[in-house]
């Protein structure tokens, strides 16, 4: 199976993605490395700990609520008193908050030491282990503290999906559906045309939308490392399912779920502001809801969502930016956009 170069100023690193792979982890610690820390939850250490080579276990509890400043100290008492130092070797082995919350670690202890990441979600292995954006959260919203940290390698095993729940699942389907819009309309298309094949996990089919999600997303942090114009375009769907997860504290919605109904939300703008045929939102749509069901909207406030925009990383001064398909395989940032239009798109994406 295929390896992807992240090639960026900072760094240069492979993300492997190969059936299998979990078992050669080894041979990505560095010849001197001094401890190794395995970061992880429970529940996963229970399904896979028995693969991993490392001299000390840190448990994160995890979830987005857990997700924050005191864990991340826990974690680095926890490193510092089991002997842990500059020679020291981070492993994130689990879903996209292990690898955010253990990358994030990594950067900051001793003013930064090497990590792999190791991710056992399909939204992990597709979003958040590739990039080197690490971080936690705030109160305010999602991600508001962190750093870039280049790991030493992403190592991407589809064959640690074969216990992930379904929802879960379905979750990091989503992130792989936000690729097709924004990059890949052939990638979209087979999302469209074979539902079933992916939903039933064919192994050729879930190796194949694997292989394409990375491929996109080390072609554009490749080419956009801190989040510029270009690497913006990764946000399509997350302007607004960042609002839903701080409007529910992290806890109602996983985080693709939130981002299917940003899609839905971002769909409806692109059609008003950015020029996508109704044809071409109405797919999206369709795809999306495809692959649900997403938790209840019930009670949740088109209002409130709007008001929590303005928190978002990618406003400024105060201006909020969409990431908006004038078609789909293509995206555009987009601001200014009237207020009264963004919180009837998001009240059109909550019927």
């Amino acid at each position: 199976m295929p390896s992807f170069r992240v090639a960026t100023l900072a760094a240069s690193y492979e993300a492997i993605v190969e059936r299998g792979c979990l078992a050669r982890h080894s041979q990505w610690i560095p010849p001197r490395a001094g401890k190794v820390f395995l970061v992880t939850t429970e529940d996963v250490w229970k399904l896979h700990g028995g693969s991993i080579r490392a001299d000390e276990v840190l448990f994160f509890p995890g979830g987005e609520a857990r997700k924050r400043m005191e864990e991340v100290e826990r974690l680095a008492e926890e490193m510092i008193e089991a002997g842990g130092d500059r020679s020291s070797v981070v492993i994130a082995f689990g879903g996209g908050i292990v690898n955010d919350v253990g990358g994030f670690l990594a950067a900051i202890f001793m003013r930064g030491v090497p990590v792999i990441q190791i991710p056992t979600t399909l939204l992990a292995q597709v979003d958040a282990a590739i990039g080197g954006k690490t971080g936690v959260n705030l109160v305010s919203g999602k991600n508001l503290v962190g750093s870039f940290h280049p790991p030493l390698a992403v190592l991407i095993d589809p064959d640690l999906l074969a216990t992930l729940p379904d929802r879960e699942y379905r979750s990091g389907l989503y992130e792989i559906i936000k690729c097709g819009v924004i990059r890949d309309a052939d990638l979209f298309r087979l999302f469209d045309e074979r539902s079933a094949a992916v939903l039933a996990r064919q192994p050729a089919v879930v190796d194949r939308i694997i292989a394409d999600a990375v491929r996109i997303k080390a072609e554009v942090v490749s080419a956009d490392e801190r989040e510029g114009d270009l690497r913006r375009i990764l946000n399509f769907g997350h302007t607004v399912g960042h609002a839903l997860e701080a409007e529910t504290r992290y806890e109602k919605f996983l985080h693709g779920e939130a981002v299917a109904f940003g899609m839905r939300a971002a769909a409806r703008l692109a059609e008003r502001a950015a020029g996508l045929p109704a044809d071409q939102r109405e797919a999206i749509e369709r795809v999306v809801n495809r692959y649900g069901p997403i938790p209840s909207l019930s009670g949740i406030s088109a209002r409130h969502l709007a008001a929590r925009l303005k928190a978002d990383k990618k406003t400024v001064q105060g201006n909020v930016h969409f990431v908006l398909p004038p078609r789909i395989g293509e995206v555009k940032i987009v601001s200014g956009i009237d207020e009264k239009v963004v919180l009837e798109c998001i009240e059109a994406a909550l019927a």
